[in-house]
């Protein structure tokens, strides 16, 4: 496949990789049609948000496989998923994959199509971009994309999970503009109370509302000269959405109250942590707001995905740890390392560097340990370790009747996952769509488990 992609070594140290775009096409199971178009070093699939494909099948993991492009070609990986990945019915780690190659994860077959489309990645010589650390493949394709269109005015929305560094990376965009010497205004639009927020994006008169005692310059007027950073733009009410889409498209913003419209002069940088087209497709963002926005789309890779950056970000904030706490003799072991680069950090970066911070502050020894990981972090202890009071028993039971392992797994699966769903839906008050944001997966896949699982509203709890 050495025809389909080319890697060429710039001057600086800068990488160019050449690669024929393609599509995942989904052949057979729930989401049969659906079907995305790669062009990235690095595409996931699975039953997260986040990924490039989204699978509603439930024997699909949060991200399942990777699509990792090199200079040999189109390397299909396992991220170890809970159910493996299929080839012609044999299960593979890794695969090159060629053109109309079909393989299956769960109960979907999904085919890998090169297009007539090619595209140059680039990947920045660096390991560090304004306060965002990383030396793999993922981070560096990032910092390229941020090196180039920080001088630009253009519109970028920065997309990937909580504590993944959206802020940091628009702060760095900021301060790599033409706008440095301008105001950036953050304006996180999941913290505002929607009766507020148009206020807070365009200002009001005295007198506009209830407690309106004078004239108030919003976020727009605010960041004239500069950059306005609308966090969380996601959760923004769909009543705000087409005011909002009017104030980019005319450049011009009419404070509540007011006749009078205003100029304005900023760039828009805006972040989430939601998947904003698939928000498009189930009506709850609009798509012409949506396409306003992806002007450029940033894509900052979860921790996971990236566990070569884990030493450089540890030593990064064990260096700061020191200072803050005034030492200089507290280090990471070998062993400790390679724990925390297998850890899942469903915190990303912001985890790891409240880790780093507690365990120097607690360690009595020149060492931090992964015991002082959060106690509400996933275990990375071995399996002995983590069985509890719940699946003492049921291991028990399994081994008294004979049950074959595979059955026994499989009983024990279904009992946490009903655990899980129903105390889910009892804290959510039965609302399908609030647990599903909260436990990373589609509304469509909760409905599917409860569904497999038998459970109705009535076995909730829920009137």
């Amino acid at each position: 496949m050495s025809d389909v992609t080319r890697t060429i070594f710039l001057d600086g140290g800068d990488e160019q990789l050449e690669l024929q775009q393609y599509r995942l096409v989904v052949t057979d199971g729930e989401n049969t049609d659906a079907e995305a178009l790669c062009d990235s070093a690095v595409a996931t699939i699975g039953s997260a948000p986040s990924n490039d494909l989204v699978l509603d099948d439930a024997a699909v993991s949060r991200v399942h496989v990777a699509i990792d492009v090199d200079d040999q070609g189109y390397r299909l990986v396992d991220r170890d998923s809970k159910n493996g990945v299929f080839v012609k019915g044999l299960r593979v780690r890794e695969i090159y994959l060629k053109d109309k190659t079909e393989f299956t994860l769960g109960s979907t077959t999904i085919r890998f199509e090169l297009t007539d489309e090619k595209k140059e990645v680039h990947f920045s010589g660096r390991d560090r971009y304004g306060d965002l650390l990383g030396k793999s493949r993922q981070m560096r394709e990032v910092f390229a994309m941020l090196e180039r269109v920080a001088p630009t005015d253009a519109t970028v929305l920065i997309e990937g999970e909580s504590g993944t560094g959206k802020e940091l990376a628009a702060e760095a965009i900021h301060n790599n503009s033409n706008r440095s010497d301008g105001p950036l205004v953050v304006l996180d639009c999941s913290a505002i109370p929607s009766d507020l927020i148009e206020s807070e994006l365009f200002g009001h008169v005295k007198g506009a509302f209830t407690g309106a005692t004078g004239s108030r310059k919003g976020a727009f007027e605010a960041a004239r000269g500069g950059t306005l950073f609308l966090d969380e733009l996601g959760e923004m009410s769909t009543e705000l959405q087409p005011k909002l889409l009017r104030a980019l498209e005319k450049c011009q913003i009419k404070p509540v109250g007011s006749n009078r419209t205003i100029d304005t002069d900023v760039r828009i940088i805006a972040a989430t942590n939601r998947n904003l087209h698939q928000e498009v497709k189930e009506g709850n963002f609009r798509e012409d707001l949506f396409y306003r926005f992806a002007v450029i789309r940033i894509q900052l890779p979860p921790l996971r995905d990236r566990p070569e950056d884990i030493p450089l970000l540890v030593e990064h904030f064990l260096k700061l740890a020191n200072e803050k706490t005034g030492r200089d003799d507290v280090d990471v072991a070998y062993k400790t390392m390679e724990k925390l680069k297998r850890h899942r950090w469903p915190g990303n970066v912001r985890e790891l560097k409240n880790f780093v911070d507690r365990a120097v502050l607690l360690t009595q020894g020149d060492n931090i340990e992964t015991k002082f990981l959060s106690p509400d972090a996933p275990s990375t202890a071995s399996a002995d370790e983590a069985l509890d009071e719940t699946t003492v028993p049921l291991v028990d039971a399994a081994l008294e009747e004979n049950i074959p392992f595979k059955d026994a797994k499989n009983r024990l699966v279904e009992q946490f996952e009903k655990e899980y769903w129903s105390r889910l839906l009892e804290r959510t008050a039965g609302n399908v769509s609030k647990a599903a944001r909260i436990a990373g997966v589609h509304r469509k896949s909760v409905e599917y488990i409860l569904k497999k699982l038998d459970l109705t509203r009535k076995d909730l709890g829920v009137d």
